[in-house]
């Protein structure tokens, strides 16, 4: 699997990995009840300020480094493989940027990470169904029901055809409050036949929220 020159073997033996897998509830699962149905939720690790994690991630979004996505997906694609039960997933979609934020950053830090999975997965990645519609950041200071009413079409669907009656799996970097998951996934969910199912590389724990 590599990795031993993003980690030492004894930083990636203390990564917090959360253990969740596709088979049973777990908190990831639980942030999303009575909000939107998702199929099944589950993240790789457990963010934690000024750990290993944050570092990681960190460097993903901001350092031009892709490696940290292409070794998460492969270690998290590998693992649900063998070990975690999913349906077959038709494509995995990752949470998107903002045409301008992407031309700013020179790419999307989730989409190695969802490239990953999806061969692992023997899924198709795409990226062209679901984009952004406006450059606006997330309000997740203000409650749910106001960042819904303000945010409603933050996400749309490109080419509804496609989706229709398809097993998606839905990725992002980072689940903290959810609300950025639930709006993509609202989204999609809008076409009939369409399964979200959710996979993040970190979770932020409930004792940071």
């Amino acid at each position: 699997m590599g990795g031993e020159h993003l980690l030492c073997t004894p930083c990636r033996n203390d990564l917090p990995l959360t253990d969740y897998n596709f088979n049973v509830e777990n908190p990831v699962d639980r942030i999303f009840y009575g909000r939107i149905n998702i199929k099944k939720a589950n993240s790789f690790v457990f963010f934690t300020e000024n750990g290993t994690v944050q570092q990681l991630l960190h460097h993903l979004k901001y350092k031009n480094q892709e490696i940290v996505g292409v070794f998460l997906g492969d270690w998290f694609g590998q693992s649900i493989k063998e070990n975690g039960f999913i349906d077959k997933i038709d494509f995995v979609i990752p949470v998107p940027l903002h045409s301008k934020k992407l031309r700013q950053r020179g790419y999307n830090q989730v989409s190695k990470f969802g490239l990953r999975l999806a061969e692992h997965l023997d899924a198709e990645f795409r990226e062209d169904i679901l984009f952004k519609t406006s450059n606006s950041k997330t309000q997740t200071k203000k409650g749910r029901i106001g960042r819904w009413f303000e945010n409603k079409s933050l996400y749309a669907i490109s080419n509804s055809k496609v989706i229709q009656g398809k097993n998606i799996l839905l990725v992002d970097d980072i689940i903290t409050t959810g609300a950025t998951i639930e709006m993509c996934a609202n989204a999609l969910q809008e076409f009939h036949g369409v399964n979200v199912y959710v996979a993040s590389m970190a979770v932020v724990p409930l004792i940071y929220k």
